[in-house]
Parts: C-alpha cells; structure tokens; sequence
C-alpha cells in the first residue's frame, strides 16, 4: 500500500467532491479545478492505486463501494486539515519537523534536504495564514497554532490511512495497520493473547505495539500515532475526547520471595503484620498505588515505607527473589515466577483492592474492518479472562 503522503490532495478532494456530488462538472466547481483536471485527477487515484474507482457510463461516472468509502474518510480528513490547498509535501514536512524538532532531524527523518522543508513549512504557514514555528537556539518549537495543526495534520493522515486499508481490503489486499499502545499490565496475558489469535488469523496486517504508562501513551492516542491503548483504565469524564471501555477486573495479589516470613502463614495475613517489611510499588498517581494506600487505609493502618517506587515488573521480579520486599501486583504479571516457584503468593488483597481493565481510544475514532476485528478479538480474550479461561 502506497505511503499516503504520495497522493495529492486535491486529487483526493475532488474524488470526495464526485462522490457526493454525482458529477464531475458539480464537483470542478467545488475544488476549484477545471473540469478536465478532476478527471485527470481521479484517473491518476486510479493509477495509484491499481483499481478503479469510479464506472464510466454513457450517462456519466458511478462511484463504486471503494469510491465511497473512501470518500468519506478523505472528507473526515479534510475537516481535520481545515484547508485543501495545503500540499502533501507540506504536510509531510511540517510533521516531520513536529517530530523531529528541528530541520536537520525532519530531513535525516524524510531524506529531504533542510532547504526543501523549510521552503514547504514557509509555504504552509502562508496557505494557513499563521505563524506555525519559532526558532529555539539549533532547534525549533511549535506555536500554540502549530501544535494543533501537527496533532490536526497526523490524525488527518490516520484516516486516509484507514481509507486505504478498507479499499485494499475489498479488493482482497490483506493490509493496514494496528497500532497498540500497551500499559503494564497489558502487557501480562490478554494482550499478547489478543494478538496471537489476531495474527492467526490476519496474518498480513501489521501490528505495532508500543509500551508505556498511561501518561507516556495518552498523548501518542490523541495525535493519531495509536489506535487504542490497553491497560487500567482512569474513569474518564464523559463526553470528552476518548472514550473508555471496560474488559475486566483485576485483583492484583501481595507476592514475596519463596521462603518469605510471612508465606509461612497460608495467606492468613493480617493487614498489620504487612507494615513490618519493606515495599516496592508503582509510582504515586497510578491505579495501582493508589489501591495499595487504600488496602491499608481501610484497615485503619499507616501505609509502611516505600523505599522503591517501580513498576517495571522485570525489576520487581529481581528484587523481590532476593530480599524480603513484599509487593502488589497482578497474578497475571508474575504468572510464570509463580507457578516455577520462584516467587510466593503470599496473601490476597482484600475484595475492594481491584482495578478495571479495559481499552482506551479517542471519542471521534472509526475503526475498519481489520481493526474492529483486532478490538472484538481483545473482547473474546476479556470474556475467557472473566470466565476463568486463562490457563
């Protein structure tokens, strides 16, 4: 599947504009071209893409299901670019330099040369009517108007990326693209699970998983560089720009070394005897700590210390193995240490220590055939989780 920054954007304006406008002559007037540069235009489209998208009849042009499909998502992305007369070459150029964070960066990114991207993000700034970047010292920064305009421009290109994908998909092309953003305990079972069964089956769409906290992945999210991110969810308010769903809950368990004092106990631990020894927890502000404070505030307790805050389950695993750190974590995490015995499961955490794990994508996201597929499998892997079906 072509790169969608080789397609021009007009060309794909004026598809949208026969699409909804039943005719190639209605459609010139709304894009501003003469009525043989829109079919030119779409012949090109067409070229590109190796199908046709449009029937020619005596009577005139009939979009076919690729035609309208992908249609809407080029008016889904026009709306976000707020501008058709921006160039696909600007728009490469100025999200490069979004990433990069200088010129020198976005030309070893794009293999353009520095003088070609700053000629492109000059001209943009002059088709959108605002200044988009400031020079730092050897860097840049984006304006307040730049930054919109970079998270406008990636979403923008996510949906034509998705259009793509559908329209290589009715033509019997396994392609597209899932992009995953993995919060920690996601990472344990059901989203290697998930994507395991997905891949079985779709063995040609990509899937690209990137790991981090919630705070390291909501930002990638709402600029379109994920699709969905999995892992405890925050309770959002509703009617803001993502949108939460809920998998299931996790009870997460207190684990120690084997051989730990308190294993000798059989899980009959009470809550004070818990304060003797040392923790290693997750970060404040996370879900996870803040069940770990509540579990001891419920019991009227003083939370003990903390000397380690983690929530690398890699490093935890170490530590604990050969110390008397005690620690909270989901079962899933430490699944394997656990039934080695490597580690011991030294008491549940009361009933109300829980979290709700689920998936995290903006309010405003549609997904394609491939990627609501990928979410219905991650809701198949939940309902095995909920029905004790993991092994």
């Amino acid at each position: 599947m072509m790169e969608v920054h080789r397609f021009n954007i007009r060309h794909l304006a004026a598809l949208a504009a026969v699409v909804r406008s039943g005719s190639i002559s209605a459609a010139a007037r709304v894009v501003n071209l003469t009525q043989p540069a829109v079919t030119q235009g779409i012949a090109k489209l067409e070229a590109q893409l190796g199908f046709l998208l449009f029937d020619r009849t005596p009577t005139g042009i009939v979009p076919r299901e690729e035609a309208r499909i992908l249609a809407g998502r080029v008016e889904a992305a026009l709306r976000l670019m707020g501008t058709r007369n921006a160039t696909a070459a600007q728009v490469r150029a100025f999200i490069a330099l979004a990433r990069a964070g200088s010129y020198a960066g976005a030309a070893a990114m794009t293999r353009l040369a520095e003088a070609s991207l700053h000629r492109a993000v000059a001209d943009l700034s002059l088709v959108i009517g605002a200044r988009l970047v400031d020079r730092r010292g050897r860097g840049i920064a984006l304006t307040r108007r730049g930054e919109t305009l970079a998270r406008d421009f990636r979403l923008a290109l996510g949906e034509l990326r998705s259009g793509l994908s559908e329209v290589h998909a009715l033509q019997g092309q396994e392609t597209g693209r899932i992009a995953i953003g993995a919060m920690p305990l996601a990472r344990a079972r059901i989203l290697p699970d998930s994507v395991a069964a997905f891949h079985s089956r779709h063995p040609d769409v990509r899937i690209a998983i990137s790991e981090g906290s919630h705070l390291d992945l909501v930002g990638p999210l709402r600029d379109g560089e994920i699709d969905m991110m999995i892992g405890a969810v925050r309770n959002l308010p509703r009617g803001g720009d993502l949108i939460e769903t809920p998998l299931f809950d996790d009870r997460p368990i207190i684990v120690g070394r084997m051989g730990h004092p308190l294993s000798q106990l059989r899980g009959k631990v009470p809550i004070a005897q818990l304060t003797a020894y040392p923790w290693i927890v997750a970060p404040e502000g996370t879900p996870l700590r803040q069940l770990w404070r509540g579990m001891f505030a419920t019991a009227g307790v003083e939370p003990p210390r903390v000397p380690i805050e983690c929530g690398a389950v890699i490093t935890i695993r170490q530590l604990i193995r050969d110390s008397d750190f005690l620690t909270l974590l989901s079962p899933d995490q430490l699944a394997i240490e656990l039934e080695a015995g490597l580690l011991a499961h030294i008491a549940d955490a009361p009933d109300e220590v829980r979290r709700t794990i689920g998936i995290t994508t903006r309010a405003d996201w549609r997904p394609t055939p491939r990627q609501a597929s990928f979410l219905a499998t991650i809701e198949e892997q939940a309902r095995q989780k909920r029905g004790g079906e993991f092994s």
